[in-house]
């Protein structure tokens, strides 16, 4: 399944993308479920983010790793591939880009996920896609909105 979000900010790409740091990872994180960061290294190749979901009766571990970052004249980008997911997920690759567009820049969420049933996979997209629509306006906030 798959996720695909953009939002234009305002600001150069590479600057906005040098505050893709943990303060902003904690930011970005949804009310629910309620989590709690563990360990957070970074965005290149070879860190790791772990977190504990505090689910109802239930608590799980998401640990992830950075599996690709780069840089181009108009974009930088990393990837972040699940080790350890949720019972709920089977796999994990979420594509993180910052892209150029003209006065401000785009930030990119390219979300691929599985769930361990297709049935499963189908019924949690929309909550998938909550989590992250989440963000929009998060990223506003913190980056402020593109001119008009």
């Amino acid at each position: 399944m798959k996720i695909y979000l953009e939002t234009p900010v305002a600001g150069h790409f590479r600057d906005v993308f040098a505050q893709f740091d943990q303060s902003l990872f904690v930011k970005l994180t949804p009310p629910f479920p309620p989590v709690e960061l563990q360990r957070f290294d970074g965005s290149r190749v070879g860190d790791q983010y772990h977190i504990d979901l505090k689910l109802p009766f239930l608590r799980q571990t998401w640990q992830g790793h950075i599996t690709e970052a780069g840089e181009t004249e108009t974009e930088c980008w990393f990837v972040d591939e699940g080790l350890q997911l949720p019972f709920f997920l089977q796999s994990w690759h979420h594509r993180h880009t910052v892209r150029q567009q003209g006065d401000h820049c785009v930030i990119i969420d390219d979300i691929t996920y599985e769930a361990p049933f297709r049935w499963l996979t189908y019924l949690l997209h929309p909550s998938m896609w909550l989590q992250f629509a989440y963000r929009k306006p998060l990223y506003r906030k913190v980056f402020g909105a593109p001119p008009r």
